[in-house]
């Protein structure tokens, strides 16, 4: 007998919440290291961050009369993701901010998670950093494990903009040098993203199209690959930003269209803009492109036929 019914036909266990709490979990390596490079004050902004966010998304949907979804645990990722973009001496005050940005802004106001546009993290970074510029653009590391004294210096982007000796190759890679408290550690991010794709919430075909195209860019151009590739928000934007499946393609091409566009943005702001770092601004624009790169990458259904041109 033949048994018919409605799809979808393949379930499984895997939730919003589980893939959050995984994307959670790939980010403890980022939030341990930033307290050894900047001290208490990182761990305070990941903890004010990741409750203020929540909470916004808590009043949120009571407000607006819809069912409670702060459990799903998307908005601490992105609460998490905000304060990692932001230096360690940032005013609690300015963070708070742009996690009201984030999640009631970018995420409830377009109808909650799925219905968002642009990145929340991404979209709250650059308000900050237009509208508060003078309170986000000085950065400063640790002189004393516990932060006790920050001491402000320049980023290795910054320096290399101005063509000043950057920090050693190990020094970018552990991240012993100034800069946003979940950018700086290479080696804590490679951790993050590996868990994340030996998990499956990931996948390689987005982080490698745009770290190849932006450092491919830079070297094409006179700059130097290793700096570009250590420095700034590129290896966290390429785990943890570009894969993100609300706002990037879902589609295998489409992610590499996304991942291609979004580093030579990034290549070419780094280069040839003001700005020292280009990656929050490069993939805004290319989540504005995403619903185009959807539409040209989706594959023809099965027994489809293609329309005749007119």
């Amino acid at each position: 007998m033949l048994h018919v019914s409605a799809s979808p036909h393949i379930r499984d266990r895997i939730t919003t919440r589980s893939i959050m709490l995984q994307v959670i979990i790939a980010l403890i390596p980022v939030i341990i290291a930033s307290f050894f490079i900047f001290g208490l004050p990182a761990l305070m902004l990941f903890a004010v961050s990741a409750a203020s966010a929540a909470g916004f998304e808590a009043l949120a949907r009571i407000v607006m009369k819809r069912e409670q979804t702060v459990g799903d645990l998307s908005a601490v990722v992105t609460g998490l993701l905000v304060a990692a973009s932001l230096p360690a001496n940032c005013p609690l005050w300015v963070l708070v901010i742009g996690n009201f940005v984030a999640v009631v802004v970018v995420k409830q106001m377009f109808g909650g998670l799925g219905d968002n546009f642009a990145n929340p993290a991404v979209t709250a970074r650059i308000v900050l950093s237009v509208s508060f510029a003078g309170q986000i653009s000085s950065y400063s590391i640790a002189d004393k494990l516990l932060g006790v004294d920050l001491v402000s210096s320049a980023t290795p982007l910054m320096l290399a903009k101005t063509g000043e000796a950057v920090p050693s190759v190990l020094d970018l890679f552990l991240g012993r040098h100034a800069g946003s408290i979940g950018e700086t550690s290479v080696i804590a991010l490679l951790i993050g993203g590996i868990f994340l794709l030996i998990r499956g919430v990931i996948d390689i075909w987005a982080p490698l199209s745009f770290i190849g195209t932006t450092i491919l860019f830079v070297t094409l151009t006179g700059g130097d690959p290793l700096t570009h590739l250590l420095s700034g928000a590129l290896i966290l934007a390429a785990f943890f930003m570009v894969t993100d499946y609300v706002t990037t393609p879902t589609t295998l091409w489409g992610k590499v269209i996304f991942g291609i566009g979004a580093g030579l943005l990034t290549g070419l702001l780094r280069m040839y803009s003001a700005m020292p770092e280009g990656v929050s601004f490069a993939i805004l624009l290319m989540n504005i492109l995403t619903p185009h790169i959807e539409r040209w990458t989706t594959p023809m259904t099965i027994g489809g036929v293609k329309h005749a041109k007119k």
